[in-house]
């Protein structure tokens, strides 16, 4: 319920709706506006918000919060703002991708708000991707062999050392802010990792959902 602490947040936008399965077990589940029509049926949703301006009717029996639709936030930076007072350290958002591409850079940035209000985990899952913003540390993620990875700065120049179970792996790489040179890397096995000592990086990874 609102107020309280959730470890997991789940947040569901209205881009293309996500064919694969959503992992909302043990999450703080928000739906935004009209992604509550392919999502309704298929995850438990605790909290609708939006302006409302493409859903239609309203659904009955749900906790939900409108807003206006003249407003400086879209529905997905509210839903980000919800689950960083509940203190969620984990968060990954669903539907995001397609149809409208200044929503889907739109919605990059909220991986970087959601990061800098203190959360672990930013991820965002689109129909073709996992995208995961990761700050300095270390990082390490499941995979398949030879699936594509792209690591990409983002906001700025990144540092990345100690690559490992990807085919390109220098120990000490530079991503500069407009350049593609980490583009279109392939894992070798069943998990790659990496270290950022600096900035901020997309790593972005090929998955088609089931």
């Amino acid at each position: 319920m609102r107020g309280e602490r959730h470890k997991r947040a789940v947040i569901l936008l209205n881009g293309e709706p996500y064919r694969g399965h959503i992992c909302g077990e043990g999450a703080y589940v928000i739906c935004c506006d009209g992604a509550y029509t392919w999502a309704k049926d298929r995850v438990k949703i605790d909290e609708l918000l939006g302006d409302f301006d493409s859903l239609d009717p309203l659904p009955q029996g749900i906790r939900m919060e409108r807003f206006p639709i003249e407003k400086d936030e879209t529905d997905g930076e509210l839903a980000v703002d919800r689950v960083s007072d509940m203190g969620a350290t984990d968060v990954v958002f669903y539907g995001g991708g397609g149809k409208r591409e200044d929503h889907f850079l739109g919605n990059l940035h909220l991986l970087y708000k959601a990061k800098k209000a203190g959360t672990q985990t930013a991820a965002l899952q689109t129909n073709g991707a996992k995208i995961i913003l990761c700050g300095t540390g270390e990082h390490s993620f499941p995979c398949k062999r030879e699936q594509t990875v792209s690591l990409l700065p983002f906001g700025g120049d990144a540092h990345i050392m100690e690559m490992r179970g990807l085919k390109y792996a220098p120990e000490d790489l530079w991503l500069c802010y407009g350049s593609t040179r980490g583009i279109s890397n392939l894992t070798t096995g069943g998990e790659y990792s990496f270290r950022v000592t600096e900035g901020d990086v997309l790593a972005i990874i090929n998955e088609e959902a089931e």
